[in-house]
């Protein structure tokens, strides 16, 4: 459908416990686009806690965890994202007069959010895009707003003006509310987002008539998210990967993710895949069997294993795709409403 920003996520160790809040709002200029008009979703890492929409008009728990906080959060929330709707409405249709447009179908989102990393450091971002591009960004260093197109120009001046200043509300919200709505979330759902699970780790090869050898390594089914994947020949010589997937979410809350390399076809080397993750008390090897690879059964399990790889992705991408809407904030509530900026 309409096009919408794609957030690669970073990885921030293997062993870490690092968690992630944030929120994620997208107003439509017009129904037709199969999204609704206005929604917005929170998430504590990669799960889903909490979504709004024009259609349900509420803010809704998304997990056990959140369903289990008092009736007055809910209602703060849904106050809140009602007040944001109507700002991102009017984002959008101002946002068209920047580029003179009168019709059609337009997209505003607003991504924002804080990271609580394992060291205790914090970080916090947060960006606007229109039409499936960058529209502008809060610098973090400076906190003003940076355009990233032309027609941002008046409304980053607006905002960074003395008058104005709207990244130091911001910057509160970021470095401290955000924060601690974080910690609590975390707490509540400790047992959920702190789980070990084991990574399942599937390794295939096809022999090219060039003399190259194309190995990939699935590894799937493992959370937290942090990983390291690597393909390594003889033993302990690591092999640099000319492809590797991003790391996407199962709908089951777990990961997967595939690194690919190409290697000589000679006799006397062994390749094997090597996965590190906080679920494992040592380094999972498994190793490459060529003389096996070429069996009907093995050809069978490759093409099921592609065929996986294929269908998580495209599950990955559309879950990316549809989770652009938004964040909101009172004393009780852990979105911010004054970041919600009128591009004015």
């Amino acid at each position: 459908m309409a096009p919408l920003i794609l957030l690669i996520l970073g990885v921030s160790g293997v062993y870490g416990d690092s968690h992630s809040l944030r929120y994620h709002r997208t107003a439509v200029s017009a129904p037709g686009s199969g999204l609704p008009v206005y929604s917005e979703v929170g998430y504590v890492d990669d799960r889903e806690i909490d979504n709004y929409n024009s259609d349900t008009r509420r803010s809704l728990p998304k997990t056990e965890w959140m369903k289990k906080l008092e009736p007055e959060y809910w209602e703060t929330q849904t106050q809140i994202a009602q007040d944001n709707e109507a700002v991102m409405k009017y984002n959008v249709q101002l946002t068209m007069q920047r580029f003179n447009q009168t019709g059609g179908i337009h997209i505003v989102q607003l991504m924002e959010g804080c990271e609580l990393r394992d060291d205790g450091s914090t970080a916090g971002y947060q960006q606007f895009g229109y039409d499936g591009r960058d529209f502008l960004y809060l610098d973090t260093q400076s906190w003003l707003y940076i355009p990233a197109m032309h027609e941002a120009q008046i409304t980053t001046q607006r905002w960074n003006s003395p008058e104005e200043r709207l990244g130091e509300g911001d910057k509160n919200y970021l470095q401290n509310i955000c924060t601690e709505w974080l910690k609590k979330h975390i707490n509540n759902g400790r047992e959920d987002l702190e789980r070990r699970v084991r990574p399942e780790v599937k390794v295939l090869g096809r022999q090219q008539p060039d003399g190259v050898t194309r190995l990939q390594c699935l590894a799937y089914g493992f959370h937290p998210r942090a990983v390291d994947v690597k393909w390594v020949r003889n033993g302990e010589d690591h092999i640099p990967s000319d492809e590797a997937s991003p790391i996407l979410p199962h709908p089951d809350g777990t990961y997967q993710t595939r690194v690919s390399v190409e290697v000589p076809t000679r006799e006397g080397d062994t390749y094997s895949c090597h996965v590190e993750h906080s679920s494992l008390e040592e380094i999972f090897a498994v190793q490459w069997e060529p003389n096996n690879s070429l069996s009907p059964a093995g050809i069978a399990a490759a093409a099921i294993c592609c065929l996986l790889v294929v269908a998580a992705a495209i599950a990955g991408v559309i879950w990316y795709k549809k989770t652009k809407s938004g964040y909101s904030t009172t004393s009780t509530s852990d979105n911010n409403s004054d970041s919600n900026n009128p591009t004015t």
